[in-house]
């Protein structure tokens, strides 16, 4: 095994296993999603445009809806004016093109719809329930520029003022702002404004929002959450936010194409981490990315 910057030998990652983050020790997948599947909630951190990274997220939909069918699926990509269109597209309603259009896809979202069809599909044929987790933009950008206060009720979109951020949290975001890899808690400072992060927590506290929202009218349901990574690691942002609606019984799971890590930066991350294959490298895109 090689070692880490500080002599501790880092832990190595074999393709296609699931690890504990906290010890290192390899997870037996059965086990794993039985136990997946008695959470309130299961959230899938992505990176957006990594097509590996979707087709494991529908795999473990798919392992998971066996064990327990009642489920939702919640997805970051869409903001909650759209919801209408998406029961239509699971009760059959309208076609593919149809249903990129009405959803507002490439305005809203923007990255190659291909990456994404497949877990839409499995939502449609299997008749799970999709959710619109997303708030509008303007939102997200108000509540920056000038805090949850000042933000008329009826123009809140539903979302609940967030749970103050921790430091932990702030000093997670200047390392990745500062250049740090997705999997290191704390990288190169590089001081975030306030205004990023109520920016940042909006988005955090629309998908929680969404998300308990579902369970309050189903709690017998599964929810899983299919959401950057940003939002999820380390139990920072939209977990923390879940706690503070008292949702507390929540999961993340989370995708690596890394054959071993730093033991003191895979700690706390996850509940478990999946090694992927080596990722394609992402399709073209004609639109620029912007959640709305």
């Amino acid at each position: 095994m090689a070692e880490a910057g500080q002599g501790a030998p880092m832990v190595a990652h074999p393709r296609a296993s699931w690890l504990c983050p906290d010890t290192g020790r390899a997870l037996q997948q059965g086990e794993l999603m039985r136990a997946m599947a008695r959470k309130r909630a299961v959230l899938l951190g992505e990176t957006h445009d990594i097509a590996e990274i979707h087709r494991w997220q529908l795999h473990v939909i798919a392992f998971l809806h066996m064990v327990r069918p009642e489920m939702a699926v919640g997805f970051e990509m869409f903001p909650r004016r759209v919801q209408a269109v998406l029961d239509v597209w699971i009760d059959g309603g309208m076609d593919t093109a149809a249903f990129l259009e009405r959803c507002e896809w490439s305005k809203v979202w923007g990255f190659d719809p291909a990456l994404y069809l497949p877990l839409f599909h499995f939502c449609r044929q299997q008749r799970v329930k999709m959710l619109a987790l997303n708030c509008h933009r303007p939102l997200v950008t108000q509540v920056g520029q000038v805090g949850w206060d000042a933000i008329p009720l009826e123009q809140r979109d539903g979302v609940t003022p967030s749970a103050p951020a921790t430091a932990a949290y702030r000093a997670y975001l200047e390392g990745l702002m500062g250049g740090g890899a997705a999997d290191r808690q704390v990288s190169a400072p590089s001081a975030i404004s306030d205004r990023f992060l109520r920016a940042q927590q909006t988005w955090d506290r629309a998908f929680a929002c969404g998300i308990a929202d579902h369970l309050a009218r189903a709690p017998g349901d599964l929810v899983i959450g299919i959401i950057g990574r940003g939002h999820l690691e380390y139990g920072h942002g939209t977990p923390h936010q879940l706690a503070d609606l008292g949702i507390a019984d929540v999961a993340v799971l989370l995708p690596t194409d890394r054959d071993r890590h730093d033991p003191a930066a895979l700690a706390g991350i996850a509940d478990a981490v999946f090694r992927l294959d080596v990722p394609e490298p992402p399709p073209p895109s004609r639109h620029r990315p912007r959640p709305n």
